[in-house]
């Protein structure tokens, strides 16, 4: 495993690092917790969860649902809490109340330490915004989170899918009043959504952000998982937005891509990943997994090279599609 810093800190995350949101609802216990330690013999050292995984988007009764941080919390137990770097993230509403969710100073005291007991921690690495709260004013939001920081609560904050306008905002109003500025902005960036590309990457680059970008593969786009048809229990079969017309053009796409894989000798997934850390302001790529031989191949990314010949072949691949 390589590690990078996240952005102009010196915080070193893994350049693979693992995301939790299918554990606690489609993945339980068991399969949760062999999925964690297969990142940790890997050398990922960063878990990033978040406050509604495994409540939400899930097929299951509320009842059945178990919160991903409490999974993790009790995977934390058996591991050394100082060689991981864990995130998780505030905002969306827990329980019907207008106070349960945003980025108040309020929602954000009551999220935190619900978040700190379930992961049975005295501290969080990186603690995300999950969305921009546009009911909440700017300045409260950031000098909310960089009081978490003073008092050792939290020692990185970031954003999740913010504009870049607010994300600049967010610094340059933490520099007027002498606060922390996000540290770290979490936005998805695959070969067929490079909107970062446009704004974000430049605002990382100018005020050293940490971009810990997520799904690499497109929720398993661009795999050769779906070439003949969608497996029966595979996330792909549990949605309807994956009509003919969709699988169609996804297969259209990955053929062009495959043989380029190919010649690394690598699996597109893979080659994939690898194409989200050719920039340096990219600090982790984030995955998920549904088994651990998933994880190992993951890992195996940061070791794959892309030459400027390669890279050419992808773009000309990419074109028009």
């Amino acid at each position: 495993m390589k590690y990078r810093n996240l952005g102009k800190q010196g915080l070193k995350v893994s350049e693979v690092s693992i995301g939790m949101m299918y554990h606690g609802s489609y993945y339980k216990k068991k399969q949760s917790f062999s999925l964690l330690q297969e990142a940790v013999n890997q050398g990922i050292n960063f878990i990033d969860c978040a406050d509604r995984y495994g409540i939400f988007d899930s097929e299951l009764p509320m009842e059945e649902r178990t919160p991903a941080e409490e999974y993790l919390g009790e995977f934390l137990q058996g591991q050394s809490r100082d060689d991981l770097i864990i995130s998780t993230k505030v905002f969306y509403k827990m329980r019907e109340s207008p106070n349960s969710g945003g980025l108040s100073r309020k929602h954000i005291h009551e999220a935190v330490k619900r978040s700190l007991r379930l992961l049975q921690t005295d501290y969080i690495d990186i603690y995300f915004c999950h969305r921009p709260d546009r009911d909440t004013p700017l300045e409260e939001t950031v000098l909310t989170m960089s009081d978490l920081i003073e008092e050792g609560t939290i020692h990185h904050w970031g954003t999740s899918w913010w504009p870049p306008t607010m994300v600049e905002r967010a610094i340059w109003i933490a520099k007027k009043l002498g606060a922390h500025p996000p540290h770290a902005e979490q936005p998805p960036y695959h070969m067929y959504a490079r909107f970062i590309e446009e704004d974000l990457i430049e605002v990382a680059r100018y005020h050293g952000l940490g971009l810990v970008t997520f799904e690499a593969l497109a929720t398993g786009m661009i795999t050769d998982k779906y070439l003949k048809e969608i497996p029966e229990g595979s996330r792909a079969s549990k949605f309807d937005m994956y009509t003919d017309e969709v699988m169609e053009r996804y297969r259209t796409r990955i053929s062009k891509l495959i043989p380029i894989a190919k010649e690394l000798d690598v699996p597109l997934s893979q080659m994939a990943i690898a194409w989200t850390l050719r920039h340096p302001e990219v600090s982790s790529s984030l995955m998920g997994a549904s088994k651990p031989e998933h994880v190992v191949s993951n890992a195996q990314a940061c070791e794959v090279s892309l030459s400027k010949v390669i890279l050419e072949k992808i773009e000309e691949a990419l074109k028009d599609s």
